[in-house]
């Protein structure tokens, strides 16, 4: 006599996941998507979110190649639900599901943000610190077939603070305001496929070029869980979205953010002016800046903060001019002295001999958070972010197929982003939760043990002996 309960193992990663994660939430959030009176009886949507978690958990890419495993798994099986004989839902029942049922819907990101209150709930989420990075998702398009097109160029979120600080400083320094902004919105020549108009050309140091997505995930750095993950075209820059995803992190869940962890392609001056408007320890990666050989470095040009001034390697002063649109002032040196300077040709090459810097009007916050990284403290956050957020991610490409886009048009890439996070988060929160009941039930053999050596010695018997023996096993 074989049943199916006696053929998965206890140290089965989905009976874990069974033990300690609650889907019955699920059945709650869809509830309202299902009509209770009319048409044929639909699949169980818990089952049906089930089937997705096995395809993400064992980097199954193929919902056809998912539905035959389970159909000869007999632990997808018992996940499931299903019994040896039960007939295993078409593929087909879960592309219309999303074509048609949970299209337009958040449905996946509250399955998400389930999964981390859930992780909260257990202790195994602060928000204390968190580590931000990306990673970039080739797209189901070649690279090859494309139109170049002009395509508007979307605003920046952070926009109207600083045209706000442009004006003033523009009016500390005596200047004029700026003329209003054209209305008319601003394009750019971009390459856009032929075959998923979503993506994104990536053009990147170090990476492959042609049309990927990218996965900006935010993890905890506690236990190394996921607490958001938003998907982009992989040519839209790593600054863009990072302070909108903070603050909904901070709003939806809570968190008391002290500190963040970011790689350098973050450290520009709106994110690091965010941070300080937010009482945020920023820690941030340093990257060398472009530098033309034969030419002076930016840092040889010293800051007079009080003159608000530059003095050059040749002690001569490079003086503020103007502030510009976008958010830049402009500091220009005098051409009569540079002209005949033995420092010319390493200074500037231009035909009038004038020397331009430009100083952006939150550099002051930029230079402050830069100095975060050489601190003790800095150096002990910034340490963790390959423990976390590169972690996270060579997990989802190793195991759980994150390295592709599984389908086309950004939506279903963020759909793929958010469950493959929710996955990994619940296996991390399952295997974290039977290791405490572990160390637990050590503990109480060894107080147990404790115990009885205080009293007076009894031989105990063989059959006791042997329900102990399988207690500790």
């Amino acid at each position: 006599m074989v049943t199916l309960e006696s053929l998965v193992p206890e140290d089965h990663l989905l009976r874990r996941i069974d033990a300690f994660i609650d889907f019955e939430f699920i059945r709650d959030k869809v509830r309202h998507l299902y009509c209770i009176d009319n048409g044929r009886p639909a699949t169980d949507p818990v089952v049906l979110f089930k089937l997705l978690f096995i395809g993400y958990l064992y980097g199954i890419r193929s919902e056809r190649q998912l539905v035959k495993e389970v159909q000869v798994n007999v632990a997808y099986r018992w996940f499931l639900g299903f019994s040896l004989t039960d007939k295993v839902p078409d593929a087909s029942t879960i592309s219309q599901n999303r074509r048609r049922r949970f299209v337009g819907t958040p449905i996946y990101q509250e399955i998400f943000d389930g999964i981390v209150e859930q992780a909260q709930e257990a202790g195994m989420v602060t928000g204390r610190v968190l580590y931000t990075d990306s990673t970039h998702l080739k797209a189901s398009a070649n690279k090859n077939k494309f139109d170049v097109k002009d395509v508007e160029v979307a605003p920046q979120v952070y926009l109207e603070e600083l045209d706000a600080a442009v004006e003033a400083d523009r009016e500390t320094h005596g200047k004029r305001p700026l003329k209003p902004k054209d209305e008319k919105p601003k394009t750019k020549a971009t390459k856009v496929s032929r075959t998923d108009q979503d993506a994104g050309y990536l053009v990147r140091d170090g990476k492959p070029k042609g049309f990927f997505y990218l996965d900006r995930r935010s993890v905890d750095g506690a236990h190394g869980l996921i607490t958001d993950t938003y998907a982009t075209p992989g040519n839209v820059h790593d600054s863009r979205p990072y302070l909108e995803r903070l603050d909904r992190q901070r709003e939806r869940f809570g968190f008391g953010v002290d500190a963040v962890g970011l790689d350098a392609g973050y450290f520009t001056p709106a994110i690091c002016h965010g941070l300080e408007e937010r009482d945020i320890y920023g820690v941030i990666g340093y990257r060398r800046p472009n530098h033309k050989p034969g030419y002076f470095y930016k840092r040889e040009y010293r800051y007079d903060a009080e003159a608000d001034e530059y003095i050059c390697p040749a002690e001569q002063r490079i003086t503020y001019r103007t502030t510009n649109r976008d958010g830049y002032r402009e500091y220009k040196s005098d051409p009569t002295h540079c002209k005949d300077c033995p420092l010319l040709m390493q200074c500037t090459r231009s035909a009038n001999h004038q020397k331009v810097l430009t100083r952006h009007v939150w550099e002051d916050a930029k230079e402050r958070v830069d100095q975060h990284r050489k601190t003790p403290a800095g150096k002990k956050i910034y340490a963790r972010r390959k423990e976390t957020a590169e972690r996270s991610f060579a997990d989802g490409k190793e195991l759980h197929g994150h390295r592709y886009a599984r389908l086309r048009s950004l939506d279903k890439v963020q759909e793929q982003c958010l469950l493959s996070a929710a996955c990994q988060n619940m296996k991390k929160i399952a295997q974290h939760q039977a290791r405490k009941a572990f160390l637990s039930l050590i503990g109480w053999l060894k107080a147990v043990t404790r115990r009885n050596k205080t009293r007076q010695p009894r031989r105990s018997s063989p059959a006791k002996r042997y329900r102990l023996d399988s207690i500790a096993a």
